[in-house]
């Protein structure tokens, strides 16, 4: 029996002592060390004691050793054979700490884990991808992407949205769920550990998803008004009915049954062909402003909606009651955290899909879908040189996927650590694409059939937004045979989309809380409960008649230039000040081992390219920038500076923290070397959950100790020798082949 045979035999039979979990019986530091990262995938999920940070590395020698080794240069950390253990406590030591070391015993580590609450995880994979799905496709799939393919190019406009995905969209999302997964930890208390200096970058992400979940929430309300509405025999919208209707309300249907007497249909009223043409009302109906019965009945009816934001109103009781509704529905399948929305979101995910491939059932059959369907997919392929083109693309993925929101490091921070996180990006950034393309097939047919019915282009009745999904549709499922069952189909299906991010917000928010106070975990539906009634209260101003201009101011500031600054900084500090090889060294100590194409690929992304598109984005943002608008009312300034002040808050907050680290820092040191030692990952920094074993190692010039997170390995209160620990992998067959570029051990390296 070869080495490596043997010592897989015996490490079997290594376990702790059911007595006290530091009695090891182990007879090497190789057996030890697959021993402890044994032990260590058993607990996973359990947050990193304070005292094991990225430098630590546990291994078998005397407690109460006090020796730390001087690093030569250019040295790497490798472990050597130990004399036989019985009752010797496992220890920790840092090196570069000459004086007063502190050695950790895995009582104290075990003593730790045991006083926090567990974290949670998701408890199956597919719980957390459909959680990203239902996040990374929502309304804006549904409701924006139809008719910005329709305005810049056709089917011409998927060559730039697929490239935009490629380099912008994918790359993000791919780099912010590989760094809370590794983590296991919320935006802000991830960046605390990662770097000082920006540790308001999770605390910005967090406010933005705080202010997106206040008025997303009404949206949802929307729906569920509109749910409840469409179970009747008789959609209400269906007629101009004086109890919200203007005079300019212009019902199709009775116009028809005007035109059957031969009459004239005017300001709601039939008039018969001798009277119209005795008062000129023939030319007066020809042109005079026609609004449909669904657009009335939304603003009119469900809004209230007020002549401008000054003009506040009352609040719509209506439309309070269903966002209680809505924001019960979200503490209930938020209360137990991801273990309870992760079954939601089995139904919630996947039921938009099956009611669109519905809904395109049904399209396709009606007479004009046709027509619509060519609109929507005819590739006008000149309109790729034009750079709005491209700046529509780039604006439509990088919101559609919703990073740097703090959404998508929530949800992976609560992944298995070995979880491939890198084919869930790819499965979801397609679904995205697939989604958003199919969505408007059904759009579009639909759309198509309104404009045959009405006798008119179809670009006089294409709309987005809110518009898209209360006006236009609502408008033509009135003119379906069984007109509700296709009102409840759609706007459950916008409220299963809806959900899903909401979601997301919501427990961003809230695994914010939990991460930095780690004892509340254990009354976490208490906190659930408190952003729930925090945001309830927030967002009943929403419900007031002037709610939908603070609605759309919100929309346009809330969530645009601060998360674009956010993303880059992303960047910078992961792919530049972290280092992008380092960074996909962590990365493969969760997947895998990868090619050098592929490490050389996401390096280029993350440094260079991806960057340059975010600052593509933010330029072109800032150059097609107007003052906020709602339909033909134009914001007056001070709303503007509202809207600024609220969009530019999570920067301000970043700066802010940023400024009161830098004041904290240790005034002995000179500005570039706190700006150096700030932008370094603190001594927390490393995988988390990962208190048995880290070799999360790195090189550094002799005696430069500066936030080292190397360690020296104490066997026997002694350093060990160099060389043996390469000679141990080699001989188990692995070498390089299975490690790093420093000739570490990948299943090791960072467990």
């Amino acid at each position: 029996m070869d080495k490596k045979s043997k010592t897989k035999s015996k490490t079997k039979s290594l376990k702790p002592n059911k007595e006290s979990s530091t009695q090891l019986e182990v007879d090497s530091w190789e057996q030890n060390e697959e021993l402890l990262i044994s032990c260590d995938k058993e607990r996973r999920g359990r947050k990193s004691p304070q005292t094991a940070g990225a430098g630590a590395v546990i291994c078998p020698g005397n407690a109460s050793a006090k020796a730390a080794a001087t690093a030569s240069k250019d040295s790497t950390v490798k472990a050597t054979t130990a004399p036989q253990l019985s009752t010797t406590p496992t220890a920790i030591s840092i090196a570069g700490c000459a004086s007063g070391t502190a050695l950790v015993t895995l009582d104290d580590v075990l003593a730790t884990e045991a006083t926090e609450p567990e974290r949670g995880n998701w408890t199956g994979r597919f719980d957390f991808l459909l959680s990203l799905l239902g996040y990374s496709v929502g309304l804006g799939n549904v409701w924006r992407f139809p008719y910005l393919c329709y305005n810049n190019g056709g089917g011409a406009f998927l060559i730039p949205f697929t490239i935009m995905l490629i380099i912008a969209g994918l790359p993000l999302m791919f780099m912010e769920l590989s760094f809370g997964q590794y983590a296991a930890l919320g935006p802000v208390a991830v960046y605390r550990r990662f770097c000082p200096l920006f540790r308001g970058l999770g605390t910005g992400m967090v406010l933005v998803s705080a202010i997106v979940m206040l008025y997303y929430n009404l949206i949802i309300a929307w729906t569920i008004f509109y749910m409840f509405a469409s179970f009747r025999t008789q959609l209400p919208w269906q007629n101009c009915e004086p109890e919200w209707s203007t005079e300019h309300c212009f019902s199709y249907a009775m116009a028809d049954q005007c035109d059957a007497v031969n009459g004239t249909y005017y300001l709601r009223n039939c008039y018969n062909a001798t009277y119209a043409d005795e008062h000129n009302i023939t030319g007066l109906a020809l042109h005079a402003l026609k609004r449909p019965p669904a657009e009335e009945y939304f603003n009119n009816f469900v809004l209230g909606l007020s002549s401008g934001i000054e003009e506040t109103g009352s609040i719509k009781y209506s439309l309070a009651a269903c966002l209680l509704i809505a924001w019960i529905i979200v503490f209930l399948c938020l209360c137990k955290g991801v273990q309870s929305s992760g079954k939601v979101v089995y139904f919630t995910a996947l039921f938009p899909y099956l009611v669109l491939v519905i809904l395109f059932f049904r399209g396709v059959t009606l007479p004009g879908a046709s027509t619509g369907i060519l609109f929507y997919l005819s590739p006008d392929w000149a309109q790729l040189a034009n750079a709005q083109v491209w700046g529509d693309a780039a604006v439509q993925i990088f919101f559609a996927l919703s990073p740097a929101w703090g959404g998508l490091i929530t949800l992976s921070s609560y992944n298995k650590f070995s979880n491939n996180c890198y084919k869930d990006s790819l499965i979801v950034a397609f679904c995205n694409i697939a989604t958003s393309f199919f969505a408007g097939l059904v759009i579009f047919s639909i759309i198509g059939f309104l404009a045959h019915e009405l006798e008119v282009e179809v670009e006089k009745v294409v709309d987005q937004g809110a518009g898209l999904a209360f006006i236009v549709y609502p408008e033509v499922v009135t003119r379906l045979p069984i007109s509700p069952v296709w009102s409840v189909l759609f706007f459950v299906m916008l409220l299963t989309l809806g959900l899903d991010s909401q979601f997301a917000l919501m427990e961003t928010v809230t695994t914010a809380i939990l991460d930095k106070f780690p004892n509340l975990r254990q009354f976490k539906v208490w906190v659930v409960l408190f952003v729930a009634v925090f945001g309830y209260v927030g967002g009943l101003g929403f419900t007031t008649n002037s709610g939908m201009y603070w609605l759309q101011l919100m929309d346009k500031y809330a969530a645009n230039w601060s998360v674009l600054l956010i993303a880059i900084s992303e960047c910078v500090l992961i792919a530049w000040i972290y280092g992008s090889q380092r960074f996909l060294n962590d990365i493969q100590g969760m997947i895998g081992k990868r090619s050098r194409c592929w490490n050389i690929f996401w390096s280029t992304m993350w440094r260079y390219i991806t960057p340059a598109t975010l600052l593509f984005i933010l330029f072109f943002n800032w150059v097609e920038y107007k003052p906020a608008q709602y339909g033909h009312y134009v914001y007056p300034l001070w709303a503007d500076t509202v809207g600024w002040f609220i969009g530019l808050l999570p920067v301000l907050i970043i700066f802010l923290v940023g400024l009161q680290q830098f004041c904290k820092a240790s005034k002995q040191l000179t500005i570039k070397e706190r700006f150096k030692h700030l932008l370094k990952p603190t001594a927390e920094w490393g995988p988390a959950g990962r208190p048995c074993v880290n070799l999360h190692a790195e090189r550094y010039q002799s005696q430069n100790y500066d936030g080292v997170t190397n360690t020296q390995i104490l066997i026997s209160s002694a350093p060990i020798e160099d060389g043996i620990y390469e000679e141990t992998i080699n001989d188990s067959g692995n070498g390089n082949a299975n490690g790093n570029e420093n000739g570490y051990r990948d299943d090791a390296m960072q467990l």
